[in-house]
């Protein structure tokens, strides 16, 4: 169940779909961190790239994303996705050094190179 109040808004009705679109995503995202907290890189990655699919503008679910392709191999396609929340938000730098190292980033020691020098 979701409970959503939107009284304050100029209007209403396009805040009430903003706010389920962006719960949704986030629906996605839990079930993603579920699937890559168990090892199921690929499934994780489907969610997180639905989530992504709902709320693009969203650096945080870009991000994970980017996580996602880059743990099912798929790290040329993640770069892009790396560079952008980077170039929004330094600090995702710095947590991907530390995701690696708690296991949770599953590439090579190369390809954490290549991800953080984007």
């Amino acid at each position: 169940m979701t409970d959503l109040r939107v009284e304050d808004s100029s209007d209403p009705l396009a805040e009430m779909s903003r706010l389920l679109k962006v719960q949704r995503a986030y629906s996605h995202m839990d079930a993603g961190d579920v699937a890559l907290a168990s090892g199921d890189h690929a499934r994780a990655l489907e969610e997180y790239s639905a989530a992504e699919r709902l709320y693009q503008e969203n650096e945080e679910i870009v991000y994970w994303t980017a996580v996602g392709l880059a743990n099912s191999g798929r790290v040329a396609e993640s770069l892009p996705r790396f560079r952008q929340v980077f170039e929004r938000n330094e600090n995702w730098r710095e947590m991907t050094s530390r995701l690696f190292d708690k296991g949770q980033i599953t590439v090579g020691d190369e390809d954490l190179r290549r991800i953080l020098s984007v």
